[in-house]
């Protein structure tokens, strides 16, 4: 693929994610959870069809194995690092946002159906998945975690920024108002842009996607459930 087609293909991509991520934002709820399957599918079935195997996109049977091996390992990892920090009064504050005070039924949907298949899925697929399988295969790994990475990073500008009004830990660090909510925002991308590194490298390890969803499921679902559980027991 010539480099002109490849910016064309991943021009298409990056097109395609920025109207999800406006509709996400500013669509009728429960948009994320129809949009997230049905452009993962539509991804995936577009970028077979420029040629990328399912190994190329961590999608191999051949992997699923040993993703599953890293997904449990990342599942148990996240879990005790989050069990410490909601335990300890210093990193608790950490914990509390009023996006996730929800219902014991509402937090397990929105943990175990909503995260999954409105966040979890489309994301991994975009960027672990169709991205970086793309760019990997013309301009090898290294371009192909930075840019995915990044990418992911800009991904979450829209759904942060309401993060330093919304979290009572970042609210303290970077403060309120509009200087407050830009600099939470620029920490947010930068924050997202380096664990995108991070499940990148645990998918070029594994070799599939199912390690780094696992990972990027127990960070969002387990924080979701640990918040809305200490946020009960404070009411």
């Amino acid at each position: 693929m010539t480099r002109p087609r490849l910016l064309l293909v991943i021009g298409a991509v990056v097109a395609v994610l920025a109207t999800v991520n406006v509709a996400n934002k500013y669509g009728p709820p429960g948009t994320g959870l129809i949009a997230g399957p049905l452009v993962a599918l539509g991804l995936v079935l577009f970028a077979r069809r420029t040629g990328l195997t399912w190994h190329e996109l961590g999608l191999s049977r051949r992997t699923l194995v040993p993703g599953l091996k890293y997904a449990l390992g990342a599942v148990a990892a996240v879990a005790v690092v989050y069990a410490v920090g909601a335990a300890i009064p210093l990193t608790r504050p950490a914990f509390q946002d009023v996006r996730y005070h929800l219902h014991l039924s509402a937090a397990l949907l929105t943990a175990f159906v909503v995260v999954p298949l409105g966040t979890v899925l489309l994301e991994e697929v975009a960027f672990r998945g169709v991205l970086m399988g793309l760019i990997n295969r013309h301009r090898g790994a290294v371009w192909a975690s930075i840019t995915s990475s990044v990418l992911f990073g800009l991904w979450h500008i829209l759904p942060s920024l309401q993060l330093n009004s919304a979290n009572g830990a970042v609210g303290s660090v970077f403060g309120s108002g509009l200087a407050g909510q830009v600099l939470a925002v620029a920490g947010a991308v930068g924050f997202t842009a380096l664990a995108g590194l991070l499940l990148c490298e645990l998918r070029r390890r594994s070799g599939s996607l199912l390690a780094a969803a696992a990972l990027h499921w127990a960070t969002n679902g387990l924080g979701l459930l640990i918040t809305a559980g200490l946020a009960a027991g404070l009411t």
